[in-house]
């Protein structure tokens, strides 16, 4: 790794055995995390993170290029081995934005305890996003195609981290994506999938705008928050591929799902749960006794979804805390 090279020196003289060290006094060798809201949040809008494209019908002719946009929540310190994570926002790929309030109100927790947050847009059915001619040998069912444009563009997310992570002084090996109903699925897809999903389908003569999506980065994550989401939309990348894709290489997930759930059944958290059980991932799994969809102010044994989470990417990731 460059970062390796870079830090080289460091580690000779100081002796410290990770590949980034601190500006500040303490040289953790894990990414240092506050149990507190003790950083100020700087809050950057709008960053654009890729192009992609909008047709009149899918796959159409006519096409207009839209800019993808993330917002970044950045803790003000002066750490340069930052945890990072990234806000996928629900809505059924329907509805829904990077400023919704709970999407917000998570990113103000993580961040001022020290991760670098990123709250980001994608395509939704409306945009009528390109798709592989196997999806639309598969179906013409708009419910199903709009699945491949969001996950694309979540992913050029991801690769677009990695490509800036020196700007935000983020350590790559830390990276959590997480979100509530749709975006709890793309995260899901995120943690399942392989290197070429959702990337390698389409050819950049077919869509010229994955020229701006950083292809030569990597997309893995290494944690999934899992907030009544389930797995229809890998499966569904399954199906149209004929490929399993969730094995012992997938990312831990954190399964937080209300058992009288009638959008997203419940049933969905419970198979999720089987399929790690099966892989030998590590897991955690909490039914949300008598709630419905979208309890973000849930507790459970005295913690908010918010607490749930930050134990949980800490001891997965064995973060240094505070």
């Amino acid at each position: 790794m460059k970062k390796l090279l870079i830090f080289g020196l460091v580690f000779l003289i100081s002796g410290c055995n990770k590949d980034e060290v601190s500006m500040e006094p303490i040289n953790e060798e894990m990414p240092l995390v506050k149990k507190a809201a003790t950083y100020h949040v700087n809050l950057v809008k709008g960053i654009r993170y890729a192009d992609a494209l909008s047709h009149d019908d899918w796959n159409s002719s006519s096409a207009k290029v839209l800019s993808l946009k993330l917002d970044a929540y950045i803790p003000e310190n002066s750490l340069v081995n930052r945890p990072t994570f990234v806000l996928i926002h629900g809505g059924g790929l329907d509805i829904g934005t990077r400023t919704n309030a709970n999407i917000v109100n998570m990113a103000h927790y993580f961040a001022s305890r020290g991760w670098v947050v990123f709250s980001l847009d994608y395509r939704l059915k409306s945009a009528k996003g390109s798709v592989p001619a196997a999806w639309k040998r598969y179906t013409s069912n708009e419910d199903a195609l709009k699945i491949y444009p969001a996950n694309r563009d979540v992913k050029a997310a991801i690769r677009w981290l990695y490509a800036n992570a020196e700007t935000y002084h983020i350590n790559t090996d830390f990276i959590s994506v997480g979100g509530g109903s749709a975006g709890a699925f793309l995260s899901v897809s995120l943690g399942a999938a392989e290197a070429e999903d959702y990337t390698k389908e389409l050819s950049i003569i077919e869509d010229p705008s994955l020229a701006t999506t950083n292809l030569n980065q990597p997309a893995r994550v290494h944690t999934i928050i899992d907030f009544w989401g389930g797995d229809s939309y890998i499966k569904t990348l399954e199906r149209v591929y004929g490929m399993q894709r969730f094995d012992s290489n997938d990312a831990p997930i954190l399964i937080v799902h209300g058992t009288n759930d009638t959008v997203v059944q419940f049933n969905a958290a419970e198979t999720l749960k089987s399929t790690y059980e099966t892989t030998g991932v590590s897991y955690q799994f909490y039914p949300l006794q008598g709630l419905g969809h979208g309890p973000w102010n849930a507790v459970v044994n005295g913690k908010s979804l918010a607490d749930l989470a930050f134990d949980f990417i800490c001891l997965e990731q064995k973060l240094t805390i505070e």
